[in-house]
């Protein structure tokens, strides 16, 4: 398995990488930022990608959200020290496959990279019981879709202008907005859904 492990932090770096080659053979490269990562997968075959959020030039979230675009078939997990459940949202939005906090990061990743590497989704412990209590989060219960088509319902895009967004047919884009009106249990009223986004705009993510 090639690896490539990222994080500005050159003792970080060096602990993750150490860990890493104590359970696994094969490839392990190190990126001390989201550019350096692009560079790596670009030229190898990797199979993981395990970044920090915070780091320079291009930070994990931006470099996640490439690597999904381009290399859809690299697994990707964040080992973070952000507990806030927005930032998880976000990841998870972006197609991260593992989201570890760094604080438990020695008893996870192991079982992490397994899980991810299985095909299923690993979250953090803490985070899962935030997950957990957040299940009254509005948002929690849309689509991928459902959400994208919301923040941009946020900044008054015509269901024409949407579907060219996201390659899809305003059809679709008209029965994403009924059942998001569903979801939200929201009145059935002219221009609810614009109304109930821009008086909730706390709730997305910048």
């Amino acid at each position: 398995m090639k690896i490539v492990v990222a994080d500005d932090h050159p003792l970080t770096l060096a602990g993750t990488k150490s860990f890493l080659e104590k359970i696994y053979q094969g490839d392990i490269y190190t990126a001390g930022n989201g550019s350096e990562v692009m560079d790596i997968i670009a030229g190898n075959n990797i199979d993981l990608a395990i970044l920090d959020i915070n780091m320079p030039l291009m930070d994990g979230i931006e470099t996640l959200e490439i690597i999904k675009a381009r290399y859809p078939l690299t697994k990707v997990i964040l080992i973070t020290m952000h507990n806030d459940i927005a930032v998880y949202y976000k990841c998870r939005e972006m197609g991260a496959d593992g989201y570890v906090l760094k604080e438990h990061a020695e008893e996870e990743l192991e079982i992490c990279i397994q899980e991810v590497m299985a095909g299923s989704l690993f979250t953090s412990k803490n985070l899962r019981s935030k997950a957990k209590l957040d299940e009254k989060h509005p948002l929690a219960k849309l689509s991928l879709v459902e959400r994208k088509t919301l923040a941009m319902i946020k900044k008054k895009k015509t269901s024409k202008e949407i579907a060219q967004v996201l390659f899809l047919s305003e059809k679709t884009i008209e029965a994403h907005r009924s059942r998001i009106i569903e979801k939200l249990e929201l009145p059935k009223e002219k221009n609810i859904l614009m109304k109930w986004a821009i008086q909730n705009s706390h709730l997305f993510i910048k």
